[in-house]
């Protein structure tokens, strides 16, 4: 089982850069052992103008039966001692044997650490990745397909035939893999960690929960957007059902905190809003952080949620008031709730600053009892990242079981999207929105909503609010009413009131 990696450099960035990423010394030839085997990791080459690694696994076909599948009983209860189980491809053609040598032998490289060049682990560089024999079942056209939207310039996938004396026999479902591009080494380990096994579509070991953690890491970045992401979890996760789901409910909320976390202003409308002016006009972003804040200061709420807060922007405006005593901010993402603790520089906060923010991991589309009791939440920009079979999960998480008194949800409107200029017809204003309600399709669904929960609502604009086809931005406020504000405080009454018994007792 072979694998190279090679990389070009200048006198600036000499080639040999990739030993100090691979923390494997050019100059060194290396072993490391295995469950199933040896890995060694050599150089064929290495100059300042060109260097290749080179990771050779070694693999016994004997241990791998010992600690593997291969220990399963044959029919009638006698050991399964077929051949097949000690001569076949597993020594020879990449699979999950490779990618676990990967993580293992590469692991610093993996996670993009490098203390001695830490910034040329965040550069992109030119990579050539060779692996002899790939398994691909699903062919050439999966290859392309898994590899492709993932920026690399050269996929090429050339079929291996059975027999070279007899090519009437045809192609075998084995490959030449060659990629070409210019990306982080961190991020072309991470596409084959993931997707060798995938190609196989089989793995070595027992597939187990935590292998949606291994997925969701390794995938971090790249998966959430994929196109083939169904394909990829299902296989990886050897097409268990439950793992599957899970890690799919798990993605799709990563995808919708990536969309909304970005250090640019208004990615929701990911469109060019320069004007031929001098002064440039209020940034969209901003002006839908001044509404919220606005509708919030007219609540009279104290004690916030912005659900799904992303990198922190709106939970930053909030402490600048101190009307606002406590601001939590809930996000699945913990790559976006560790960019919102950086920007808020929680770490240097004072004593009494700290009280009053928290940042919480979880997923909106499940209750959670640490959301209630709050005066107020937020979705901002939000519910069009979701499937439409999903918003009723997130409706009753919000509305029925957190039940704050106050609920804020923006969205687009897509009617406003004819005075994008830059934005073609027909398109929302970001890829990974799953919808964009006109103004009439949002009423409906927040007064619906209001009627289900028992809150009443109203409909304010944000941004200017065109005669013709509105607000870019649409922002429903609802608030409980009177008469279910009363029946949930005489329930919370009755939940710590002792009963008449209790009281003659005590």
């Amino acid at each position: 089982m072979f694998l190279t990696i090679s990389t070009t450099g200048t006198p600036e960035r000499p080639a040999t850069d990739l030993g100090f990423l691979l923390h494997k010394h050019p100059g060194n030839a290396q072993a490391f052992s295995t469950s199933h085997g040896t890995a060694h990791v050599l150089y064929p080459e290495a100059s300042a103008e060109r260097c290749t690694a080179a990771l050779l696994l070694e693999v016994d076909p004997v241990a791998l039966v010992r600690r593997g599948k291969g220990k399963g009983k044959g029919r009638g209860g006698a050991p399964d001692a077929a051949l097949a189980q000690y001569v076949n491809d597993r020594p020879y053609a990449a699979s999950s044997l490779l990618a676990v040598a990967i993580g293992n032998v590469f692991s610093s490289a993996l996670r993009g650490q490098c203390k001695a060049m830490p910034e040329r682990a965040e550069q992109p560089m030119p990579l050539r990745i060779e692996v002899p024999a790939v398994p691909a079942r699903g062919g050439v056209a999966l290859v392309r397909r898994l590899f492709e939207p993932l920026g690399w310039a050269t996929v090429a996938a050339d079929p291996v035939a059975l027999d070279e004396r007899f090519p009437e026999w045809g192609d075998s479902r084995y490959v030449r893999l060659v990629l070409e591009g210019e990306l982080r080494l961190a991020e072309a380990l991470r596409h084959l960690y993931v997707l060798l096994p995938v190609l196989d579509d089989a793995k070595h070991y027992w597939v187990s929960a935590d292998e949606v953690d291994k997925l969701l890491r390794a995938g971090e970045g790249w998966l959430p957007t994929h196109p083939e992401q169904k394909l990829i979890t299902s296989r990886y996760l050897s097409r268990r059902r439950a793992l599957t789901r899970s890690a799919m409910e798990r993605l799709e909320l990563v995808r919708l905190a990536d969309a909304d976390d970005t250090d640019v202003e208004d990615i929701d409308n990911a469109v060019d809003e320069a004007t031929d002016t001098e002064e440039q006009p209020v940034p969209l972003a901003v002006q839908r952080r001044d509404a919220i804040t606005a509708a919030l200061r007219a609540a009279g709420a104290g004690r916030v949620l912005d659900l799904g807060c992303g990198q922190g922007q709106l939970v930053h405006e909030l402490l600048k008031d101190t009307r606002f005593t406590e601001v939590v901010g809930v996000d699945v993402s913990m790559r976006a709730l560790t960019i919102a603790a950086r920007r808020l520089r929680t770490d240097g906060m004072g004593e009494r600053q700290a009280s009053r923010v928290t940042l919480l991991q979880g997923s909106l589309a499940y209750t959670d009892k640490r959301l209630k009791g709050y005066d107020a939440a937020v979705l901002s920009e939000v519910i069009e990242h979701l499937d439409l079979p999903r918003l009723p999960a997130l409706e009753y998480a919000v509305f029925g079981s957190a039940r704050p008194r106050t609920v804020l949800v923006t969205t687009p409107n897509v009617e406003y999207n004819v005075r994008w200029e830059s934005l073609p017809a027909g398109h929302v204003r970001h890829g990974d929105h799953r919808f964009e309600w006109t103004r009439e399709e949002f009423r409906t669904w927040s007064r619906a909503v209001a009627d289900r929960h028992g809150y009443d609502v109203e409909f304010e604009p944000v941004g200017p609010d065109d005669p013709e086809v509105g607000p870019p931005t649409q922002m429903a406020v609802f608030t409980l009413t009177d008469r279910t504000r009363t029946d949930q405080t005489r329930t919370d009454q009755t939940r710590t009131d002792p009963s008449p018994k209790e009281a003659k007792a005590a």
